[in-house]
């Protein structure tokens, strides 16, 4: 445990920013999962629907530093080849 009073400080913060980065990692996932269910299922007019929520979610996952650009970059083009290929 720290001792120093900052040191305390920057616990507390970096478990409050855990908490975000967390809600933020499980909505990007929960949106790319949701997208993979329908190409699954070959749902394209749904799945085609969803495709801006997950972009927007990754976005936001990358603008907060929860993951690197060309992360986000990769996820949002596997994504929209997926709703692709099944249209």
């Amino acid at each position: 445990m720290p001792i120093i009073k900052a040191q305390k400080k920057s616990v507390r913060q970096s478990a409050k920013r855990r908490v975000f980065n967390d809600r933020r990692r499980r909505a990007m996932r929960e949106a790319v999962k949701q997208i993979k269910e329908l190409v699954a299922g070959k749902n394209y007019k749904e799945a085609n629907e969803l495709l801006p929520t997950a972009q927007k979610a990754i976005d936001k996952a990358v603008k907060r530093g929860v993951i690197k650009p060309n992360t986000a970059s990769r996820k949002k083009s596997q994504v929209a080849k997926m709703v692709k290929e099944i249209a």
